[in-house]
Order: C-alpha cells, then sequence, then structure tokens
C-alpha cells in the first residue's frame, strides 16, 4: 500500500506534447481514475507510471522511491490492459501464473498463489480452461487475477472494462473495487466511461490537452465542475450565458436572458469582478416544474418537446427564446399543452457559476 506522487511531469512525442508539466497525488489505497476525451493524455500517463514511456522532464515517486527511470519490471506494477492480453496457447493457471514464473518462485509457492489469485476472483473452477474457451467477462477476471498475483505495489488498468457488454460491465465495476479494496491496492484506472467513473471511483482527475483541469471526489467534480469543459465532460448540463451581479464567500448572483440567479462559483478560488461576463451551469436533474412560482431561481415557460422514458421524462423547457433540458422523476407533467404555462425552478447550491 503506497502513494504515488507525480510532479512536473512532461512526455513528448516529437513534436506533440501530451502531458505538460503535471502534478498529482494518489493516496495509498485510493481507486483514482482519469478520464478526458480521446488523445487528452491519461493513457499516456497511465503508461509513464508503469514505465513503458519515460519522461522528458518531472518525477515519478511509489512511495519515496524515484521511479522515474525504472525498467517497467522493477517497478512491482500490477498491469491490465484493454485487451486482456492472456496467453491463448495457455491455460487460464499457467496464464497466472507466468509472472511468478519469470520471478523463478518455488513451483509449491506458484501453485498456491495462483489457486489464491484465482479463487479470489472467483475463477478457481476455471484453471485448466484455455483463453477461448471463456466468456469475455471470465477473460477480464483472469487479467485482473494475473495483475494481482505478483502481489504489486499498485495497480494500473487501462479501459479494462471497454469490450464487455453492458450487463457485465455493470457486474464488473463492483467487482475491480470489491478486489481492489480487499488488497488494500493503490490504484490507478483510465476511462471514458462517465457512469464507470461516478459509481466506482474514490477520486478521479480529468485531463484535457495534457493538463488536469479538476482534481475530486466523483460527488464534488459532478456537482461542483470547475470549469465548462469538466461540466460539459462529465453529465449533461445546461450552460447559460450571464453577467454577474456580485461574488462573495463562493456565492454569486448573476444576471441572465432567462431571470436572474443566486449560485455558488464552480472554482472557490476564482475572485471574479461584478460585471463579468461568466457561465451558468445547471445539470438538467436540478430542475423542479411546478404550476406555482417556488421563489427565487424561477423562470416562467412552456414545456415543448418531451419524451417518456417510464421512471423520468425529459422535457424541453421554453422560457423566452431559451431551451433548458429538464429531466424529472417520476413524471407528473408528460403530455401537457405546449400552450400551458409553468415554472421551473432551481435551488441556489445547483446553479454553479464558472468563470472561464
Amino acid at each position: 500500500m503506497i502513494s504515488i506522487r507525480i510532479e512536473k511531469l512532461t512526455k513528448r512525442f516529437g513534436a506533440v506534447t501530451a502531458l505538460r508539466g503535471l502534478d498529482l497525488e494518489v493516496k495509498p489505497a485510493e481507486l483514482f481514475f482519469l478520464l478526458g476525451p480521446s488523445g487528452c493524455g491519461k493513457t499516456t500517463l497511465l503508461r509513464c507510471l508503469a514505465g513503458f514511456y519515460m519522461p522528458e522532464e518531472g518525477r515519478v515517486l511509489f512511495g519515496d522511491e524515484d521511479v522515474t527511470r525504472l525498467a517497467p519490471h522493477k517497478r512491482n506494477t500490477g498491469m491490465m490492459f484493454q485487451s486482456y492480453a492472456l496467453w491463448p496457447h495457455m491455460s487460464v493457471a499457467e496464464n497466472v501464473a507466468f509472472g511468478l514464473e519469470e520471478r523463478k518462485l518455488p513451483r509449491a509457492e506458484i501453485r498456491t498463489k495462483v489457486g489464491e489469485a484465482l479463487e479470489s476472483v472467483h475463477m478457481g473452477a476455471y484453471a485448466e480452461r484455455r483463453p477461448n474457451q471463456l466468456s469475455g467477462g471470465q477473460q477480464q477476471r483472469v487479467a485482473l487475477a494475473r495483475a494481482l498475483v505478483i502481489r504489486p505495489r499498485c495497480l494500473l488498468l487501462d479501459e479494462p472494462l471497454s469490450n464487455l457488454d453492458a450487463r457485465l460491465r455493470l457486474e464488473m465495476r463492483m467487482e475491480i473495487r470489491r478486489i481492489c479494496k480487499e488488497f488494500q491496492l493503490t490504484t490507478v484506472y483510465v476511462t471514458h466511461d462517465q457512469k464507470e467513473a461516478l459509481s466506482v471511483s474514490d477520486r478521479m482527475a480529468i485531463l484535457d490537452g495534457g493538463r488536469i483541469l479538476q482534481v475530486g471526489s466523483p460527488r464534488d467534480v459532478y456537482r461542483r465542475p470547475a470549469s465548462r469543459t469538466v461540466a460539459d465532460f462529465i453529465g449533461e448540463s445546461n450552460f447559460i450565458g450571464a453577467k454577474l451581479l456580485s461574488a462573495s464567500g463562493g456565492r454569486a448572483r448573476v444576471a441572465t436572458a432567462i431571470g436572474e440567479f443566486d449560485g455558488v462559483l464552480g472554482d472557490p478560488d476564482a475572485q471574479p469582478a461584478a460585471g463579468a461576463s461568466v457561465t451558468v451551469s445547471v445539470r438538467p436533474e436540478c430542475w423542479t416544474i411546478s404550476g406555482d412560482r417556488p421563489g427565487r431561481n424561477a423562470i416562467r415557460g412552456r414545456i415543448g418537446k418531451s419524451v417518456y422514458l417510464g421512471e423520468n421524462a425529459q422535457y424541453d423547457f421554453v422560457s423566452g427564446g431559451t431551451t433548458l433540458k429538464i429531466l424529472e422523476l417520476n413524471p407528473r407533467f408528460i403530455d401537457r399543452s405546449d400552450s400551458e404555462e409553468f415554472f421551473a425552478g432551481v435551488q441556489a447550491e445547483d446553479v454553479v457559476v464558472l468563470t472561464d
């Protein structure tokens, strides 16, 4: 159980700078996710941690040990690839044993460790099968057992669920979290799947253009995005242009084309001046539709297009010349006349004022 510290890390590929002076710390036994659009640098960062890429600048530390220039096999990391990379001519047990054999452990110890690793991922009964006799989810478990069997200092996962169907992805999300917590593994996990990161991670970092835009818990990043890029990448949001009327103590009041709103600053360290142009971000599920004005932070409008999904409904709520996306749980306003007027209200804590 170690911490991982990244200091001023820069990685270039010719004229392209993939990582730009990154600083990041992953806590011991933390399940940490790296997210961002394609080409943002998340896989490059993971490969720098594994030792497959050597950075031009900066350091990587496992605990107090500087491993920046250490070869991959000397870092004692468990790496799980998107393709699983199982040897097709070997049995499940032989695949899992490979890393231990490379370390020249006694055969009896290898058998014991392989058995324990397979049992930990519920694959003990499949030890003699070949990879082509397994389902995708079973292959994924074997790849995870192979990464765990060497007792790594940290576990590095590169989009491990991307080849699974939706049902298996849901199942394996929680299975990976269970195993990482059971083994107290410091884990860095690369994905582009927002739901995966929100449901499994302890903390996450959002990357774009080789830089870290925001680090925080899933709840913090989702509810308090620090920039429009983060708000747009994690979940869905309504973005409304606004002018700042006042800001103090992390709170703000803004004027928009559809009314004035009380809200909170997405970046608590920002100090925008009154009159500055800002953007308001409100998640679709944060609005409440009613027949009566609920107080401040409420606008009048009509329900345009609606989509009924059983447990919820999605509406286009038209106020003036602005159309907002609203998600209503346990729908009550579906099939209303598009000429009937309603109010949409939102709590100040759900109105995030972005200054970038």
